[in-house]
């Protein structure tokens, strides 16, 4: 196993940086260094130029509009998108759903949705968790009846990111009671502007709006927006997680807050302190560790091995290292992070140099990021099934 980049691969990451360095509007590198706040426009507008080089869809084979890349190569354009202050891809379209699309989607709906997924001119939500539903999702209990050419939607969604820029939404939905709770599972695609979706804000205690309860109350879903087999959901969901649990690690986010960290470090003078130098020391070291682990399952995809099914171990490590990040930021800043009126930051007012006091709404990633332990599957069952996987 070689996990040193080829000089195909290097010349692959200049181009790339190259590339990045002259299409990233600067404004949004800015927000993205400085941790504030990105609008539905901000990441619509990456979206597009990306989309406008078929890279919004990075992951994507060429037959269906993808640049085709290895595993490698999409290490390295994720990497110097974070490095370079690019705003995270909204994942839920491009990262998600559109896999499970080109794998069990009839031609027809991949024509249909796809081109739209890599423009970025549609945004996607994700429809998994209810209300008693979330590591659990087999208990999902929206209901979809089929009614002749369509099926007739109730129930509600919770916690769905960024939902109330949704233009249609995934959704797991019941449509059997029979068996096992697996089994009457199915997978459809609801455009939101449907005629009884509703949307309702859950502000966090930051003071955003990034998560909602999406209601449905007896809407129209055309039967040509199932996905698959009806009843089949099951095994297009597990599809979906294990690409949703490995983008959640996102070392490459991980590393470039850990250069942020150095220098909230240094403006607040704790840098210095051997007792802090030592906990940045011992959180590089991890991170270094989850990208060698990231490393070696690219190395093999690349080899054509099949490498052990680690989606659950990087989605627990990533997830912890973020907490950590946050967390030390915050120690840093001491009192200085407690205050953040983003409207405030955004006129201005708190200043525009490096330094907690200043710039990071250290408080509100930090209450934010203690999510990333229970989303994408909680990770006391990730232990469960790594343990399973490795133990059998």
């Amino acid at each position: 196993m070689d996990l040193t980049f080829t000089p195909e691969e290097q010349a692959f990451r200049e181009q790339i940086r190259g590339w990045v360095a002259q299409n990233l509007p600067r404004d949004i590198s800015h927000k993205v260094h400085n941790a504030m706040r990105l609008t539905k426009a901000d990441f619509q507008r990456w979206a597009g130029i990306l989309g406008k080089e078929g890279w919004h869809g990075w992951g994507w084979p060429k037959q269906f509009g993808g640049p085709g890349w290895n595993a490698i190569q999409k290490h390295l354009f994720e990497e110097e998108c974070a490095l370079a202050g690019a705003p995270r891809v909204i994942p839920f379209g491009p990262v998600m759903v559109a896999p499970v699309i080109m794998a069990f989607g009839t031609p027809a709906q991949q024509q249909r949705f796809l081109p739209d997924i890599m423009s970025g001119k549609v945004w996607w939500s994700q429809g998994y968790s209810e209300p008693g539903s979330g590591s659990d999702l087999a208990s999902v209990k929206t209901k979809a009846e089929r009614k002749g050419d369509y099926y007739l939607v109730n129930g509600q969604k919770t916690w769905t990111t960024l939902g109330q820029h949704g233009d249609w939404i995934f959704c797991l939905v019941r449509t059997s009671n029979e068996g096992k709770p697996q089994t009457g599972i199915s997978f459809l695609l609801i455009d939101m502007k449907s005629p009884g979706v509703s949307v309702r804000p859950i502000i966090t205690m930051d003071g955003e709006h990034e998560v909602n309860e999406v209601w449905f109350t007896d809407v129209e879903v055309p039967a040509d927006q199932l996905v698959g087999e009806e009843n089949k959901g099951w095994t297009y969901a597990k599809h979906l997680l294990a690409h949703e649990r490995t983008n959640i690690a996102d070392v490459n986010r991980a590393k470039r807050e850990l250069e942020r960290l150095k220098r909230i470090a240094q403006a607040e003078g704790v840098y210095d302190d051997t007792r802090f130098r030592d906990e940045i020391a011992k959180l590089e070291v991890d991170i270094v560790a989850l990208e060698m682990m990231v490393l070696r399952v690219l190395s093999a995809e690349k080899n054509g091995k099949q490498s052990l099914d680690v989606a659950g171990l990087l989605k627990i490590r990533g997830s912890e290292i973020q907490q950590r990040y946050t967390e030390l930021m915050m120690l840093a800043a001491g009192p200085s992070a407690v205050p953040f009126v983003a409207e405030a930051m955004e006129a201005g007012w708190q200043g525009d140099h490096v330094g907690a006091a200043h710039v990071a709404p250290l408080a509100g990633t930090y209450f934010n990021m203690r999510k990333t332990t229970i989303y994408g599957g909680s990770n006391e069952v990730q232990r469960n099934i790594v343990a399973q996987t490795v133990l059998g």
